[in-house]
């Protein structure tokens, strides 16, 4: 297989992850509106949430950069159940805690209100995001024989047994057990990253393609580390998950006991990824050729992600390497430097985490 490595480490750095400046904006906007909703719920005398919590891609660090900011902020508000009561003192329904969660940080300052969905609150802003705010309680189960037991429950069309935050601990635990390195967010949550970014890659693709969760839940089955060439890392893992795929459709759930993210036994989105997996993979043959040159592999890589990112890489050193002397080093040395230094925190942090 032709080595394009380091173009899709550069790929990842620049183009996939999130760069610091938007993850800081998002935290900035998401501390705002648990703001607003500490100051609404003060206002109409109801009782605080004793927790938030991130989740989702958000949480697990999984998002990926998109062309228009649709951006899918998660952060559940967690309440104690006895606190949620109506104005008549009876337990409130889960619709009545979304309702209440929406009226405290509807403050008047958005341009389109936020509005009361299935499972959470959605808050939208004019950048092209969301913040998603499901709201959960949590009460306390009797135990006759042990400990009483905390259980939490997500307000959706009834009251439903759930935790986010479990989501979130299963993904981190998996991403340090199966990855072969430390840096740069750790090599499965990058090949996560990377596959999630191929899924949207098209604008035609949206509403037809499997959810992020279903992609992250199948990488964690599938994926085929390499400490050496990120590239091979990433195709395998591709062709494990539509191999994966071809014997099942059926993705379960990696938290909840028999529940499934996928939909029924043939769930058209799950077979629209393997589909498009397949189509990717069938791009790549040309890697395997004896005769394949940079240019041939470096357009290919651009065919599956449908940009110039990988053919421009090597346009810009071809132009280096045409330079004259010193000059020519120089070139050299900065794009080098641009396109792969990479800063790095050994828990697995950094720039890029």
């Amino acid at each position: 297989m032709f080595n394009c490595a380091d173009e899709i480490t550069a790929y990842h750095n620049q183009k996939v992850t999130l760069p610091q400046e938007d993850r800081t904006a998002m935290r900035d906007r998401r501390n705002a509106n648990r703001d607003r909703l500490r100051d609404g719920l003060e206002g109409r005398k109801k009782q605080q949430p004793f927790a938030f919590h991130k989740q989702g891609s958000y949480a697990m660090l999984t998002m990926v950069q998109h062309d228009d900011n649709a951006y899918d902020i998660d952060d559940g508000a967690y309440f104690d159940k006895e606190n949620l009561v109506g104005d008549r003192g009876g337990e409130m329904s889960a619709l009545d805690a979304r309702k209440m969660v929406r009226d405290a940080v509807d403050d008047g300052s958005f341009k389109t209100a936020p509005e009361v969905r299935q499972n959470c609150v959605r808050i939208f802003y004019a950048a092209g995001y969301h913040v998603d705010m499901p709201v959960y309680r949590k009460r306390i189960e009797k135990n006759f024989w042990g400990p009483d037991e905390e259980i939490y429950e997500i307000a959706g069309s009834d009251w439903k047994r759930s935790d986010a935050r479990l989501v979130t601990d299963w993904f981190s635990q998996e991403n340090t057990n199966q990855s072969p390195d430390t840096n740069n967010g750790r090599q499965l949550r990058r090949i996560t990253r990377l596959i999630k970014k191929y899924a949207q890659s098209r604008a035609s693709w949206e509403g037809l393609m499997a959810s992020g969760f279903a992609i992250t839940k199948l990488v964690t089955e599938c994926y085929r580390k390499d400490a050496n060439l990120e590239d091979c890392a990433l195709r395998n893992t591709m062709r494990a998950i539509k191999n994966r795929l071809d014997g099942s459709l059926v993705v379960k759930h990696p938290t909840t006991p028999d529940e499934t993210i996928s939909k029924g036994n043939d769930d058209p989105k799950l077979r629209f990824l393997r589909e498009k997996l397949e189509e990717a993979l069938d791009k790549l043959d040309v890697l395997d050729s004896a005769d394949c040159t940079r240019e041939e592999a470096l357009k290919a890589w651009d065919k599956v992600f449908s940009t110039n990112f990988f053919s421009e890489r090597a346009d810009s050193a071809k132009a280096a390497r045409s330079a004259p002397g010193i000059l020519t080093s120089g070139i050299i040395g900065s794009l080098a430097a641009n396109a792969e230094q990479v800063p790095v925190r050994k828990e697995g942090g950094g720039r890029f985490a």
